[in-house]
């Protein structure tokens, strides 16, 4: 049996037989992804094309810390929904910057698009950056209206984004989630090479994994490309299944051919998967709110 095949069955049943590197491969999307150099370069060369031509409301203070800091890019409509992005990087690198030229898609249909940042690890822990993104919801939700953003929130993020975004789904500004190749089970991760910035403890894995936490009821779109590392997709499909279970609305998004740099690129037009399933999930939450009135 070969790694992958190892790696995608139940973590319980082949974890403790792995070798240290082939923990450290389940979770490394770098290696991967033989391209992933290029793919981040053209990323960021993107990015700052499109952070230059929308300069209005960049670098905008949420917190008291460096990087607790939001790219706005509001909708000529204060009133259109804001597709708020958070960014990956397991929690430990990256920043808003360097993901701008996603806001493309959600701009293209009318949209505003929110980017914040946060601290990141070793220099917060996982409980204090999960605690950061409600602060950034807190402000948006009060000062949002100022800067042309009051419409609907559909929370999105990838990667570590995406586990944020399962975290803060029950946050009041929230109406509708899309988590984008997340990692919902963090036990796993204390074993691999991320740890050394994280330091999970074990209050941390069983408060913060998504899998391990009651179902919140708002609609969640979960998206993963078929591409993804097993672990990635074992824990988007192991997320929706517990949310269906629960009768939680939202749909699983399996990106064809998608890995986990080139999913992305669906949020890049009108017409990508990622920005009609976000859509798709705002409309269902809508739809959901009107039938409960």
């Amino acid at each position: 049996m070969n790694d992958a095949a190892e790696e995608a069955k139940a973590p319980q049943e082949v974890w403790e037989t792995l070798s240290q590197d082939q923990r450290d491969r389940a979770y490394n999307n770098n290696r991967a992804v033989r391209n992933s150099p290029e793919l981040v370069r053209r990323r960021d060369a993107l990015s700052a094309e499109w952070r230059a031509d929308h300069s209005a409301a960049l670098d905008i203070p949420y917190g008291p810390k460096s990087r607790q800091a939001f790219d706005l890019y509001p909708a000529a409509d204060p009133g259109a929904p804001c597709l708020v992005f958070i960014h990956g990087g397991y929690w430990q690198k990256n920043s808003r910057e360097a993901f701008a030229v996603y806001a493309e898609g959600a701009a293209a249909i009318g949209w505003s698009v929110a980017m914040p940042s946060h601290t990141l690890a070793p220099d917060a822990t996982l409980s204090e950056i999960v605690a950061e993104i409600g602060d950034a919801l807190d402000w948006l939700s009060r000062e949002g209206p100022q800067h042309g953003i009051a419409g609907p929130i559909v929370l999105s993020g990838w990667s570590a984004g995406g586990h944020l975004v399962a975290m803060a789904l029950n946050h009041s500004a929230v109406t509708a989630g899309l988590a984008i190749s997340g990692v919902y089970e963090l036990a796993p991760i204390r074993d691999t090479f991320l740890n050394a910035a994280l330091n999970l403890t074990d209050q941390e894995i069983a408060t913060l994994s998504p899998l391990r936490l009651p179902v919140v009821q708002k609609p969640l779109a979960i998206a993963y490309g078929e591409a993804e590392v097993p672990a990635l997709v074992r824990d988007s499909r192991a997320l929706h299944a517990l949310r269906a279970e629960a009768g939680a609305p939202g749909a699983l998004i399996p990106i064809p051919g998608g890995d986990h740099f080139t999913i992305l690129d669906e949020l890049r037009s009108a017409e990508g998967a990622l920005v009609r399933a976000a859509q798709d999930v705002l409309a269902l939450a809508l739809d959901l709110k009107k039938s409960a009135a």
